[in-house]
């Protein structure tokens, strides 16, 4: 009885110093991992001002009190502009500033999941440095520091004060939600294992897996509806680019859709 009461009681000391240091280092740290933005496409691009996942960060925004926020992916044919969503119903007057950042896999493109090639190595031994490069704003690092660096630079530009709240995009077009974590999720545990550690890294990978589905206000649709909108999304019945309202002028052509696309993307690596 005694030797269970002091395995509980170093249980509870354990936990409560994981807890501690996680504090501690988000104090001083540039990101804090917050998790999945959503589980599959509403509409096609679907990171601009305005649009249902635009709206979820500003809400978010809106109840935390932070600037900026950083949403990671995988690369598709974009070039990753921030923006600024302003929608008044659930935002302060200055809005929130949502920076985007994607990691570049060299070797190949895919969207379906590596348990054996990728998963399992991830998971014990954490992303190796060399292994992506990375792009912001249209710009390409050779390392992930620099991308950061430049994020960070972005963001301090913006008035942000603390950790940077960071999500990464989510969305799935094959495999179940549940099964696939979807885009932008090794960048994800790349920054977390970075700036948190190992241990770090396992707890923001669980939690993050589970805040669209207690926090997105589209996630009982979107996964009600997940076969029907990945059917549309893959046969391009989801684009809204050709949308007028969506278009953009010239005094602003780094929120319009247009501007997203790089000059030299195909399809198929555009629809991620």
């Amino acid at each position: 009885m005694k030797f269970s009461r002091f395995i509980t009681l170093v249980l509870i000391v354990l936990i409560l110093l994981f807890g501690f240091n996680l504090w501690y280092v988000t104090q001083n740290s540039l990101i804090e991992p917050v998790g999945r933005l959503t589980v599959n496409k509403l509409g096609n691009p679907d990171m601009f001002p305005g649009h249902g996942s635009s709206q979820v960060l500003g809400s978010y925004a809106a109840k935390t009190g932070t600037k900026c926020i950083l949403v990671v992916h995988y690369r598709g044919g974009l070039t990753y502009a921030r923006f600024q969503e302003d929608d008044e119903d659930i935002l302060a007057p200055d809005g929130i500033f949502v920076i985007e950042l994607t990691f570049i896999d060299p070797d190949e493109y895919r969207t379906d999941v590596d348990w054996y090639g990728d998963v399992i190595p991830t998971f014990l031994f954490g992303i190796p440095e060399n292994k992506y490069k990375y792009m912001a704003d249209g710009i390409v690092f050779n390392k992930l520091d620099d991308a950061l660096k430049y994020v960070g630079d972005l963001a301090k530009s913006r008035g942000q004060e603390g950790p940077i709240p960071m999500f990464y995009h989510g969305t799935s077009r094959e495999e179940s939600p549940y099964l696939n974590p979807g885009c932008g999720f090794p960048l994800f545990v790349q920054i977390a294992w970075k700036e948190y550690g190992r241990l770090g890294a396992y707890y923001y990978t669980v939690k993050g897996l589970m805040w669209p589905y207690v926090s997105n206000i589209f996630y009982p649709y979107q996964i009600s509806h997940h076969s029907s909108l990945n059917y549309l999304y893959n046969n391009d019945e989801l684009n809204y680019e050709t949308i007028s309202s969506y278009k953009y002028g010239n005094d602003s052509n780094s929120l319009s859709p247009n501007y997203y696309r790089s000059s030299n993307s195909d399809r198929r690596i555009f629809r991620i």
